[in-house]
């Protein structure tokens, strides 16, 4: 797999840190689900593309989208360090998972849980407003046994369809964070579907978070857009996220890693940044 940059790697040797914290690196990344149609794209040609990528980028803490139950198995063989939560979006809890995947020797889970982003978001299988398809949000509360800190985690998919529904949905996130961490520090990843400046993104950022690429101490690295559809990446189509909130952002990027420099392990670049509780 040709690299464009270790980027996080580079970010932690360069990084200085108490010896009682060192900074999480968070990922998140729509890992296409899989599908034959895809043909030489399809899940089997890629999963161990996507791990590699997981693996030498040091992640502690990972949300994916679009993840069906047998790539979270398939992931879940290649990533042994790491444990996750989530369920599927179905009314069955199948189907596209958000899971969120967290290093089990850093991490206690205290707390998890899934709601629906719709008008009754306890419902499983709900459908909201305009979406083409169920969507959710996958919760957790953790604690770092590095820093003590406690904080809360929440990754999502917005849907690609409806107007509406993207902004309601960022509505009831906000509600939903509010409720469940309070004051607390929070993390937030997802593919949104909709670019910054939009009306969810508004929605979010309005609210206290903070857009980890805008927020970060030094500059960007990679390039400025996470949607390639498995041909190259289009320009403007900022769609995948970091939010946080009580956490210094200390470096954001955009992986352009591609399979032997030619194709791209999934149809969205996967999000990553440095963050810490600081003081």
């Amino acid at each position: 797999m040709k690299r464009f940059l270790p980027l996080l790697l580079v970010i932690a040797a360069c990084t200085t840190s108490s010896s009682t914290e060192k900074p999480l690196h968070v990922m998140t990344y729509n890992i296409r689900l899989n599908l034959a149609s895809d043909g030489a794209n399809a899940w089997p040609h890629r999963k161990d593309a996507v791990a590699n990528l997981v693996r030498t980028q040091s992640i502690d803490l990972l949300g994916v989208q679009e993840a069906l139950p047998e790539q979270l198995a398939d992931l879940d063989a290649r990533l042994p360090r790491l444990g996750r939560f989530g369920e599927g979006r179905t009314a069955e809890r199948l189907g596209e998972f958000t899971a969120i995947y967290y290093r089990k020797d850093r991490f206690n889970v205290l707390d998890s849980g899934t709601f629906w982003l719709s008008q009754t978001p306890e419902v499983a299988g709900s459908k909201g407003w305009d979406a083409a398809y169920e969507r959710i949000v996958t919760w957790g509360k953790l604690r770092d046994r590095q820093s003590g800190a406690t904080f809360f985690y929440f990754n999502t998919h917005f849907d690609h369809v409806g107007k509406t529904a993207r902004r309601e949905s960022a509505r009831l996130l906000v509600s939903r964070i509010e409720q469940l961490a309070g004051a607390s520090r929070v993390i937030v990843t997802g593919d949104f579907n909709d670019i910054a400046r939009s009306e969810p993104y508004i929605i979010l950022t309005e609210s206290g978070l903070s857009d980890a690429m805008v927020s970060a101490r030094s500059p960007h690295q990679g390039p400025a857009s996470t949607w390639n559809g498995f041909k190259e990446i289009e320009p403007g189509r900022r769609i995948d996220f970091i939010f946080t909130r009580g956490f210094h952002v200390l470096r954001h990027a955009i992986l352009p890693d591609m399979i032997d420099g030619e194709r791209f392990p999934s149809d969205h670049l996967p999000v990553v940044a440095e963050v810490a509780v600081g003081d």
